[in-house]
């Protein structure tokens, strides 16, 4: 089996070298940029499996190299990580709309950042290989996609279009998180007026329909939400 390739975009050496050592110790093929400018390039020519991109990234940052990355058909599906520094909560917000698939605070431990990358590469198999015939199955809840049923622990409920937009959303990734805009831009149905302040609510009553599998739906403060992962 061929090893995955994760291109890591950090200007600071010694932190990319300390990420490199520890990928290739998992047995990973690393590719390194040491600027946003050259990171795209990298991307575009070697097609990495994921992205690590660090934030603070002198004249070209990394909003602006996930932004150029996810615009160009070429790398728009590639996942990315974004490594910030803690308090960054905006610049968080904005890379996950932007499409940024998770990101991970300095300082961070190897194992936990190894964790992230095959966590999100097995989830990205399962997601290439999904039909809406399969069955998506978490915390005790079944989700029929086909069939727009929802079961938990063997019990039939009842949901909204939104509602059931949302609970697939967030099962199909869990433990990646969403901003309330990319919530908002995942639902299209005519139940309820969806904007950025009213997904609150609609959480709210998915949580409670969905009993006590409904406390795995997590808060993100000043972010989103996420559905914990089992």
């Amino acid at each position: 089996m061929a090893k995955h390739k994760i291109l890591v975009v950090e200007d600071d050496e010694n932190i990319r070298e300390l990420i490199s050592f520890n990928l290739q110790a998992a047995n990973y093929t690393v590719v390194e940029a040491e600027t946003g400018e050259a990171g795209i390039k990298k991307a575009q020519k070697t097609t990495p499996d994921l992205i690590l991109l660090d934030l603070m990234l002198p004249e070209m940052d990394g909003l602006d190299v996930c932004r150029q990355l996810k615009s160009d058909a070429s790398t728009k599906d590639i996942p990315i990580i974004m490594v910030t520094a803690k308090g960054e909560e905006s610049d968080i917000v904005t890379g996950l709309e932007l499409g940024a698939d998770d990101y991970v605070t300095k300082p961070f431990r190897p194992k936990e950042l190894v964790a992230r990358i095959r966590n999100i590469l097995r989830r990205m198999s399962r997601i290439n290989r999904e039909t809406d015939t399969e069955i998506i199955k978490i915390h005790g809840i079944e989700i029929h996609q086909g069939k727009r049923a929802v079961k938990v622990n063997g019990k039939a409920i009842d949901l909204t279009y939104t509602e059931f937009q949302i609970l697939c959303l967030l099962a199909k990734r869990s433990g990646w998180v969403f901003t309330r805009y990319q919530i908002v831009d995942s639902v299209k149905g005519d139940d309820y007026p969806v904007t950025d302040r009213s997904v609150d609510v609609q959480i709210v009553g998915l949580r409670k329909k969905l009993g006590k599998a409904g406390k795995n739906i997590e808060t993100i403060r000043g972010v989103g939400y996420k559905l914990k992962e089992e």
